[in-house]
């Protein structure tokens, strides 16, 4: 009778074991792009006194300083959807719950950026923010796979 060795036990499971092969390939591309956007935005932060102009923009809100009101938001959002990124490319318990809340702030930014702001303020026109599409199949992916997620 052969025995099976327990210190090799986690090689014979299913492929799906590993948290990452629930994400699709588009996610694992948007998940690189944040991880190198939230690196990016520490070091701006760092960095800031000594940049004179760095172009900001996400979701529609737009700086051209880290430290400014909406560049230290940008920041925030930067590096909120890296560490997002780094929990669930390293497969981390949280990770799923975090991008759904990510996926949810980005939505709301993006509505007040579309439905409020340009009727409160005279020098932002009306756009319609593609950023929604890729948003809502994110929120939708996450909220399907969190079950499983949380149970491996």
């Amino acid at each position: 009778m052969e025995e099976k060795s327990t210190a090799f036990a986690e090689f014979d499971n299913n492929i799906l074991t590993r948290r990452r092969n629930l994400l699709p390939t588009w996610i694992k591309v948007f998940l690189w792009i944040f991880l190198i956007a939230g690196a990016l935005a520490a070091i701006f932060l760092i960095a800031g006194s000594l940049l004179t102009n760095i172009s900001l923009s996400v979701y529609g809100i737009n700086a051209n300083h880290p430290y400014s009101i909406t560049g230290l938001l940008i920041c925030f959002l930067f590096l909120f959807k890296g560490i997002v990124a780094y929990g669930l490319w390293f497969e981390q318990k949280w990770a799923i719950q975090a991008a759904i809340v990510d996926a949810i702030i980005g939505i709301a930014i993006c509505l007040i950026m579309m439905a409020i702001i340009p009727f409160t303020v005279p020098s932002i026109s009306f756009t319609i923010r593609l950023e929604l599409i890729p948003l809502y199949f994110y929120l939708v992916k996450m909220q399907k796979i969190k079950k499983t997620w949380e149970s491996l």
